[in-house]
C-alpha cells in the first residue's frame, strides 16, 4: 500500500497540519512564559494539545489575562 499515491488529498490536508503544529507551538511556549493565566496551566495545556486548532484559538482568545 503506497501512501502517496492513496486517494488522500495530501496537497490539500498539509497546510492545515502545518498550521496546527505552529498555533500549538506558539500557544504553548506563550503559555509556558505566561505569569498567570485564565484557569490552571496543565488544563489550557491538553485543551491545546487534544482540540486541535479550535484549543490553540481559545487559549488565545480565553486563557490568556492581559498584563495590566
Amino acid at each position: 500500500m503506497d501512501i502517496m499515491n492513496s486517494s488522500i488529498p495530501w496537497n490539500l490536508i498539509m497546510p492545515i497540519i502545518v498550521l496546527q503544529l505552529i498555533l500549538a507551538v506558539v500557544a504553548l511556549v506563550s503559555l509556558y512564559k505566561a505569569e498567570a493565566t485564565r484557569g490552571p496551566k496543565w488544563l489550557w495545556v491538553i485543551i491545546i494539545l487534544c482540540v486541535n486548532i479550535l484549543g490553540s484559538v481559545a487559549y488565545f482568545v480565553f486563557g490568556r489575562k492581559d498584563a495590566s
